[in-house]
């Protein structure tokens, strides 16, 4: 089903703000782009289909998200001494409207991320998916999912969120 330009001119929009938002370390804005179900998730293996059945290298709901943030900015996080910095570096999305559903929308957008702590650098490529709500003017994430080109590699610990 096709978007309209105007429609997918605000979601591409709404997705470079949020990389932005991550990219500044603005976490609790980024926080605020989720609905109360809203999801972020890492799968483990290429074409994985349920986060409940395999092991994910993330798979956070609202309240692990919001735990996460209160890590990155506590003085105490020992990992974030000095603070970790990221980049992301994002093709232009592309969106489709989602079968069944008047209000939710499909955006894939391919990336390349950099994160950056004392003296190393880790980059990684892959696609994210984005499901995005809307509801009336506001545009909520209801999933969003980083496949990782090397996802079934063992990665060391990424600090930031992708």
């Amino acid at each position: 089903m096709s978007v309209s330009e105007q429609l997918t001119a605000r979601l591409v929009d709404f997705i470079y703000d949020e990389a932005e938002l991550l990219d500044q370390a603005q976490y609790a804005e980024w926080l605020d782009l989720f609905s109360e179900d809203g999801l972020y998730w890492i799968p483990s293996e290429p074409e994985q289909n349920d986060p409940y059945r395999c092991t994910s290298h993330l798979f956070d709901d609202k309240l692990m998200r919001g735990l996460r943030v209160e890590r990155l900015n506590s003085a105490r996080a020992y990992s974030q001494q000095p603070r970790s910095r990221c980049h992301h570096l994002l093709q232009r999305p592309r969106v489709r409207a989602s079968e069944g559903s008047d209000n939710l929308y499909l955006a894939e957008t391919k990336f390349s991320y950099t994160e950056f702590s004392e003296d190393e650098t880790q980059t990684y490529v892959g696609v994210i998916v984005h499901h995005l709500l809307l509801d009336g003017e506001t545009i909520k994430i209801k999933l969003k999912r980083v496949n990782l080109l090397n996802c079934d590699a063992p990665l060391p610990a990424v600090q930031l969120f992708i």
